[in-house]
């Protein structure tokens, strides 16, 4: 029954996420590209000022997938570097804590762009 629990918050929070999203997409001008800009920030600020931790320990993949969560290991790698080096962990903190997600988007891509042919959009 736990488990049950466990997967129907990872929906609902990560659900809502993408719901908010859609809805910014059909109801405002703002381009995915903004929206998608938005959520990383939102996901920094959230986890410098301490709010978004408590939410990936309750809702987990659900909060951490989602490009907040992505934001949220930026402001945290930041936070534990500068910790360790002082003021250089500003600018290293966050690519070291997403080097792992960062790489993998790029080969995973990588090997999908071989395997498939591209086309080109109809309008």
């Amino acid at each position: 029954m736990e488990i049950l629990l466990t997967y129907i918050k990872t929906f609902a929070v990560g659900g809502l996420l993408c719901a908010i999203g859609q809805i910014l997409i059909d109801k405002t001008s703002l381009t995915p590209a903004r929206i998608l800009s938005t959520y990383v920030v939102a996901g920094v600020v959230l986890g410098a000022i301490g709010i978004y931790e408590p939410l990936v320990k309750w809702a987990g993949a659900g909060a951490t997938v989602p490009l907040t969560g992505f934001g949220n290991a930026l402001a945290r790698g930041v936070r534990e570097a500068v910790a360790e080096k002082g003021l250089i962990g500003v600018f290293s903190g966050g690519f070291t804590a997403s080097a792992a997600g960062i790489a993998a988007a790029v080969f995973f891509g990588l090997v999908v762009a071989l395997i498939f042919k591209s086309k080109d959009k109809v309008s």
